[in-house]
């Protein structure tokens, strides 16, 4: 069998950034599994692994278009130190925030005086990601997983 739409895949990965450090890995763990076709990792992964089968490894480098998008500057915002009461704010910290696209997560990335500079876009927007993977296994997906749009593993309650 390979990789086509509606299968379920399991991969093992390691991903880098374009300084090579390490962001992610799934090699100590339990491979990733996901849904191909369904949206479940980012578009540049997943059309790499169109058509590989069990065993494959490979490398593979995303540009920022098929990761996780471009930095927007928009979602980029000065608010006043005060938003956050009497909360103690460091650069780095994240809150999940409804954001222009819906819920997601902003970081502080700067703090001057009473304004605190937060950032709407993903953490890895902008980043050209290289990713180090291995098929594990893949599977007919089914009824259910592909109705859902993702992997059942083990009990999934919706």
């Amino acid at each position: 069998m390979i990789i086509s739409e509606k299968v379920a895949v399991s991969i093992h990965y390691t991903l880098t950034d374009s300084k090579g450090d390490t962001l992610d890995s799934s090699r100590n763990a339990e491979p990733l599994k996901y849904l191909h076709g369904a949206g479940n990792i980012i578009p540049g992964l997943e059309d790499a692994l169109d058509g590989k089968s069990v065993g494959d490894a490979f490398e593979v480098t995303v540009e920022p278009e098929n990761a996780y998008g471009i930095k927007q500057p928009e979602l980029m915002q000065v608010v006043p130190k005060s938003m956050f009461n009497d909360m103690k704010v460091e650069v780095g910290m994240q809150f999940h925030a409804e954001v222009s696209q819906g819920p997601g997560v902003i970081t502080v990335v700067a703090i001057e005086g009473d304004e605190v500079t937060i950032d709407g876009n993903h953490p890895l927007a902008g980043e050209t990601l290289s990713f180090d993977v291995e098929v594990m296994d893949i599977r007919a997906a089914t009824d259910d997983e592909i109705q859902h749009g993702h992997i059942h593993s083990g009990s999934c309650q919706h």
